[in-house]
């Protein structure tokens, strides 16, 4: 009986890569556009107020954070209305800059599209470019929209894209709710060869069904992380798939986690948003 030979270790390995590529191709091509924000206005400009809307104040996260978080060109000290900190900057980028001021006095913004959209499933992506330096904190993440009636953490929270200036290599993808807050569930995803997130624009997103949040830089088709109810410690209620969540967008200085700036931090900084978008995920037939 003649014996049939094998492909190779590399063939096969090939082999495999394009089948993959082709079922993530066929995967992506289900999906659909439902909502975007490709920050195309012009020089200057309010973020689109169809979309976003601000936090503002300070001292009302509960992380220590030092900065305050100003609205659309407010002149509430310590907020200056001629350098506003957030803005679409006619160069296809929203700009969210944080300012010291001395004296310890940071200002920054925080943008939201609650009480405008929130989404229940589907792929959720922005492209960023960090920051850099110590005491930053940059966040691209999801609440749960009923968090007004039922509260943190029982709203549920998303972290797609979290990084602090002490661990400029990598980022944070995180999951909380009742019963797994803190760090229980965060995944990380550390950039080869060292490189630092500050020093290129990265897609930061998730693949968000029922029972489950896929994390990815980059490529979807990659997951780094796969978070589901199984996760969770005994007590732990899984939020994600009986409410909306609505975005947010934000930089934040100083905290618990990043710790303060200090003397090699430098101002302003800015975190360049290209767009933020979201897919539904259409059944393939």
């Amino acid at each position: 009986m003649k014996k049939r030979r094998g492909i190779s270790a590399g063939a096969a390995a090939w082999l495999l890569g394009a089948m993959l590529v082709s079922l993530a191709g066929t995967a992506r091509a289900q999906e659909q556009l439902v909502w975007s924000d490709e920050f195309n206005g012009p020089a200057q400009s309010l973020p689109d107020p169809q979309n976003w809307t601000f936090d503002t104040g300070a001292n009302r996260w509960g992380n220590h954070e030092l900065e305050t978080y100003c609205g659309w060109k407010s002149d509430a000290a310590p907020c200056n209305p001629a350098s506003p900190n957030a803005y679409v900057g006619g160069d296809g980028y929203l700009h969210i800059v944080a300012h010291s001021l001395g004296g310890g006095i940071y200002t920054s913004a925080r943008l939201k599209t609650q009480g405008l959209k929130s989404f229940l499933y589907g792929r959720i992506e922005a492209r960023i470019k960090m920051p850099a330096g110590q005491g930053l904190w940059p966040a691209f993440w999801m609440l749960g929209d009923d968090i007004d009636r039922v509260q943190w953490p029982a709203c549920g929270e998303i972290d797609i894209m979290e990084s602090v200036g002490k661990t400029p290599t990598i980022n944070y993808g995180s999951i909380h709710g009742l019963g797994f807050t803190g760090t229980s569930i965060t995944s990380m995803y550390p950039l080869p060869g060292g490189a630092k997130f500050a020093d290129d624009f990265h897609t930061f997103g998730i693949l968000w069904s029922p029972k489950e949040v896929r994390f990815y830089v980059d490529d979807p088709s990659r997951p780094y992380a796969i978070d589901t109810p199984a996760d969770l410690k005994a007590g732990g209620i899984w939020p994600f798939d009986s409410r909306r969540f609505f975005l947010l967008l934000n930089l934040a200085v100083g905290g618990d986690w990043p710790g303060a700036p200090d003397r090699t931090s430098i101002f302003p900084q800015e975190m360049l948003v290209d767009y933020v978008r979201v897919y539904s995920l259409v059944p393939a037939h």
